[in-house]
């Protein structure tokens, strides 16, 4: 890894949390669902994002820095386990399990079907 990389993801990392913010805030001021959409909306795109990136990287069309600079870098800045995680934890602290349980294994599912597509479509010729 040369200094060069870790700049470049650490700078992709932060365009990318801006990125999330931005979004998840946009989202959260139009929705009116009880779930955490916006963090919802960042997670799978960016496991979509990521599979697509991966799956680009593994046929040779994308070398491993740009790979690594988005991949790593803006999509690990862009997605959030943690936020997902603690909203989770609200919900069940609100007396809301049931949508708790919904939102966790919502997002968990949904993510990794993004993430799969990605990988599928980032694999064809």
């Amino acid at each position: 890894m040369t200094p060069l990389l870790l700049v470049l993801v650490a700078v992709a990392g932060g365009v990318g949390a801006a990125l999330r913010f931005v979004s998840d805030g946009l989202v959260a001021a139009r929705s009116r669902l009880p779930i955490p959409l916006g963090t919802l909306l960042v997670n799978v795109t960016g496991s979509f994002v990521l599979g697509l990136v991966t799956g680009l990287a593994s046929g040779g069309v994308v070398d491993s820095r740009t790979a690594a600079v988005l991949g790593t870098g803006m999509m690990g800045g862009y997605t959030t386990f943690s936020t997902a995680s603690v909203e989770t934890v609200r919900l069940l602290r609100a007396g809301r399990s049931r949508l708790a349980v919904v939102n966790a294994l919502g997002m968990l599912v949904v993510s990794v079907g993004a993430a799969a597509l990605g990988l599928q479509l980032g694999r064809i010729p």
